[in-house]
């Protein structure tokens, strides 16, 4: 690269926040009827698919790189060392009812999977939340740190019901009483990109959930590691972003506390031999 990883930051986060304006934008002339169902409990509009047009556009000029996107406006490509992950409106479900959060999410990374830099721009709150690897993280220009909770009697958590919630629903629903007796309790945001920021800036304390995509978590994962956050799968290995599961804490032991309660109710997941998926890179 011929510019520095802190030098594209600035730029994606300008771009985050032009397709977060053109997002908002948009919220004004928003009609449910051109909402279009990808399977239950998973939306998309032209809102997305515009956006990801735009954020694109503009990242191509950025470096040679290939683009993971979960609107596939492009094409993949295997053979550039580096890619793009873009979500480009992380909470289209609350975008289309009117609710907050929904955000524009950018990650780079390289050939090794190994993520570079994140952005997540809160749209409704005017927030970017943004790092690079070796670097602070950051919102609005200043450096955050994740809160100083280290039990879970004293945390807040964040979850989220996967899309195609099928078994799976008991498990969360179990987990999540659970959490809700031994915790401060259990909120369901609606972005796992908000949600890996709000960890991030200490807003909560743990984040987890299974069956994401790499679009929803890689920006907001790099962003929470880089403010000093534990982020790990839930069996504490680094497949967080292209596995099967995500667990996000304010610091290690609290994500180790975690990860061992959640493995009453997702012992697979949980398991260090589970198998990693093979997404297609």
């Amino acid at each position: 690269m011929n510019i520095s990883l802190k030098e594209i930051c600035v730029e994606v986060c300008a771009i985050a926040r032009r397709a977060g304006k053109f997002i908002a934008d948009e919220r004004g002339n928003f009609s449910s009827d051109r909402v279009e169902s990808k399977g239950a409990n998973d939306f998309v509009s032209y809102v997305d698919r515009t956006a990801e047009e735009i954020i694109v556009k503009e990242l191509n000029p950025l470096m040679d790189a290939g683009f993971i996107t979960e609107e596939k406006t492009v094409k993949q490509s295997r053979t550039q060392p580096f890619k793009w992950i873009i979500d480009p409106l992380d909470g289209t479900t609350n975008y289309i009812h009117g609710l907050s959060p929904f955000a524009v999410s950018i990650a780079l990374v390289d050939s090794a999977r190994v993520p570079l830099l994140g952005v997540v721009y809160l749209i409704s709150e005017n927030e970017c939340f943004y790092a690079s690897k070796g670097d602070c993280a950051y919102l609005n220009g200043e450096v955050i740190k994740p809160s100083n909770v280290t039990e879970i009697k004293d945390s807040l958590f964040i979850s989220g019901f996967p899309h195609k919630v099928g078994a799976d629903i008991e498990k969360y629903l179990n987990a999540i009483r659970r959490l809700t007796v031994a915790s401060h309790g259990v909120r369901r945001l609606g972005s796992a990109a908000a949600d890996l920021a709000y960890i991030a800036c200490g807003r909560a304390d743990v984040f987890f959930q299974t069956n994401l995509s790499p679009w929803d978590v890689a920006a907001g994962a790099l962003v929470a590691q880089c403010a000093g956050a534990t982020v790990t799968d839930f069996a504490g290995g680094d497949s967080h972003i292209f596995g099967k599961s995500i667990a996000a804490a304010s610091c290690a032991s609290l994500n180790e506390q975690c990860r061992k309660l959640l493995e009453e109710f997702f012992p697979a997941e949980c398991s260090p031999e589970s198998p990693t998926p093979d997404f297609d890179f």
